[in-house]
């Protein structure tokens, strides 16, 4: 209750500072806008409100515990016409002044009402004291003398425990109301906060964007350098087996020699490294996905060591790279359930109606995956992200875990304004 009594207070000083701010700043550079010095006033006016929005989510982190995400940094122009320019498009500094023009009256209301409460408090402790003093005997009217006219009903608080009582009560109530009104004011105030001084729909959208391009930019690159690995390391190195024996071959037959262990030898690696160039092609495009993801889903399903039950109602095909996304998805976590859950069965959900595709994985595993294990979780829900996915986690210790992977069956969602 501290905090947001202190919180409150602070508040109130920031409306009165944010109402001087407006008001020199808004009617200096407002008379003077026709000049050239008016317009960088307000150019300056709009950048300086988000010092005022830093100074607000401050104490939002602090006194209440509730940290707002910063909005998104100005894009300074160079130059005095760039400055003026940067301060009068900055969203974020308008924005910042509307919450200083909010917080001037709902500050001064908020800051009201959580002291006529106060003074209540104050008041219904200390009352029944001076008028208890103040009338040292008085008569009621059927002519009965007592030490007090403090009373309630028909009852007479005429000695000092019975004075000191009321006071107790009066205390007790107004404290239980006291904070449901101070955390009442805080919400209120909070929510302004977080609704001008946080980022806004389209900078949410903006960060939501850069942070799917840059995960699936980090996907692409590992997955080149794990194809680059295979293949060096598995496929190449076999080739050159091959080619190596199919030469000492050469020179035997040249000589009259028998070769046909080489050659044997050379065919079992031939058809080793077109095996492990089949695996490398299923991992970039599974070749089951042509026929669409229920049967690519069925032939995962079949392969699984867990048993599995496909449960699939898709009422259109979803994009191309959705579909990727959604098999490589379904079998990273049918893996991660065999090698680390221990479950008896495993069970796959999809749906596919309107816009979306949701697909539900559930086992009767141990539980307690965590993406931030190491457990390839993390990796998952950034390749979902690429495409403006969501990926959900319930996995209590003891089990049964379900992952809930949610993707816009068109690949993309539409913007908010």
């Amino acid at each position: 209750m501290w905090k947001e009594l202190a919180f409150v207070a602070a508040m109130e000083v920031m409306g009165i500072l944010g109402a001087a701010y407006l008001f020199a700043g808004g009617l200096g550079g407002g008379l003077l806008a026709v000049t050239v010095v008016g317009l960088p006033l307000l150019a300056l006016l709009v950048l300086g409100g988000r010092l005022f929005g830093a100074g607000v989510r401050r104490l939002c982190a602090s006194l209440l515990d509730s940290p707002i995400a910063q909005p998104r940094p100005t894009r300074r122009r160079p130059g005095a016409i760039g400055f003026v320019q940067t301060g009068l498009t900055d969203l974020a500094g308008w924005r910042a002044l509307l919450f200083l023009l909010a917080e001037a009256a709902v500050g001064m209301v908020g800051g009201y009402v959580v002291l006529v409460f106060a003074v209540m408090v104050l008041f219904s402790v200390i009352s029944p004291l001076p008028w208890w003093l103040a009338h040292p005997e008085n008569v009621d009217a059927d002519g009965v003398a007592h030490h007090s006219l403090v009373q309630f009903g028909d009852y007479y608080f005429d000695t000092w425990p019975r004075v000191l009582a009321w006071s107790a009560v009066g205390l007790l109530v107004m404290m239980a109301v006291l904070p449901w009104v101070l955390h009442g004011v805080c919400q209120v105030h909070l929510w302004l906060a977080r609704t001008l001084l946080g980022p806004s729909a389209r900078d949410q959208r903006e960060s939501e964007l850069e942070a799917g391009r840059t995960a699936a930019v980090e996907d692409s690159a590992a997955t080149l350098r794990r194809l680059e690995r295979d293949l060096h390391d598995g496929t190449q190195a076999r080739l050159v087996t091959v080619a190596m024996a199919l030469g000492q071959a050469e020179e035997r037959l040249a000589h009259g020699s028998d070769a046909d262990d080489l050659i044997a030898g050379a065919r079992a690696n031939t058809k080793e490294a077109l095996v492990e160039l089949r695996e490398l092609v299923r991992g970039i495009h599974p070749p089951a996905l042509d026929a669409g993801l229920a049967p690519a889903l069925e032939t995962l399903a079949s392969r699984s060591r867990v048993p599995v039950q496909l449960d699939i109602d898709l009422s259109g095909r979803p994009a191309p790279g959705v579909e990727t996304i959604a098999y490589f998805t379904v079998a990273e976590l049918l893996t991660n359930i065999a090698k680390h859950a221990g479950p008896t069965e495993a069970r796959v959900t999809v749906r596919g109606h309107h816009s979306e595709l949701v697909i539900t994985v559930s086992d009767d595993g141990r539980g307690g995956a965590d993406p931030t294990a190491g457990s390839g979780l993390a990796g998952l829900a950034a390749r979902v992200g690429t495409v403006d996915g969501t990926m959900h986690i319930d996995s209590p210790h003891g089990g049964p875990t379900t992952v809930t992977v949610t993707l816009p069956q068109s690949g993309r969602r539409p913007l908010r304004p």
